[in-house]
């Protein structure tokens, strides 16, 4: 479906209909199966007045693409992303220390959308990116996200440095991951207003954005490979920062 991304599987479609409705253009699921979540789905689905359509299996297999359907895909809109002043709006509606992952220009569709299905996990208020040379919503990036693009706002900015000193004003500390430094993430304070700050594949933070950071950190590598994927460290950064937040 035109500008459209396939979400498979059960607890993904559901995800996607029951935060974010009004952006699933519709509901396939396998006609061969019956099986009691694919009834409740398809339940969900009309009460919201989204098309159920039954189709074959190998309709659902072109449309995953290799990924477990469970006999049931999603098609989900491509979410429009926000602007800074969302991001001013979201940031004063919140009663508990915000939680933001920023990414400096990420490019890989696939990066962005793993970041974004952490971000869903963790309870991340709002993921910040640039508007340029950043790979932005796309339906690839949605279709990784699972159903996350709906629920973790993604938030544009025409100058990330800038946004930054503004998060800064508002007391948000700002923790970026650098490969070079001695501070090593599990010694970080990441308990109050935060803001984690990841670098593109490759090169990591660009100048500008690693002087506005508060402080940087590394994750231990014990073994031969220089660095992480930038979704990995991302989970791995969000996940450690959760864990420090409910203790």
């Amino acid at each position: 479906m035109k500008d459209c991304a396939a979400v498979a599987g059960i607890h993904s479609a559901r995800a996607a209909l029951k935060f974010g409705a009004e952006g699933v253009g519709a509901l396939w699921l396998e006609r061969s199966r019956r099986d009691r979540r694919l009834g409740e789905l398809a339940e969900l689905a009309r009460a919201a007045g989204v098309e159920v359509r039954q189709v074959d299996r190998d309709t659902l297999e072109r449309a995953a693409e290799g990924a477990n359907h469970q006999g049931a895909v999603a098609w989900v809109r491509v979410p429009t992303a926000r602007a800074e002043a969302d991001l001013d709006r979201l940031l004063d509606a919140l009663e508990t220390p915000p939680l933001l992952l920023l990414l400096d220009g990420v490019q890989d569709p696939h990066n962005l959308g793993a970041c974004l299905r952490s971000a869903d996990a963790v309870g991340v208020h709002a993921l910040v990116a640039p508007k340029d040379n950043a790979v932005g919503l796309t339906p690839v990036a949605c279709k990784v996200a699972s159903g996350a693009a709906e629920t973790v706002p993604y938030v544009q900015v025409t100058n990330l440095a800038r946004t930054m000193d503004r998060l800064k004003d508002r007391g948000i500390w700002l923790i970026g991951t650098a490969g070079e430094t001695d501070a090593e993430l599990y010694g970080a304070d990441l308990r109050g207003p935060l803001g984690l700050v990841m670098g593109r594949e490759g090169s990591g933070l660009r100048r500008l954005t690693r002087e506005r950071c508060d402080a940087l950190v590394r994750l231990p590598m014990l073994g031969q490979v220089e660095s992480l994927n930038v979704s990995v460290a991302a989970g791995v950064c969000l996940y450690e920062a959760l864990r420090q937040r409910r203790g």
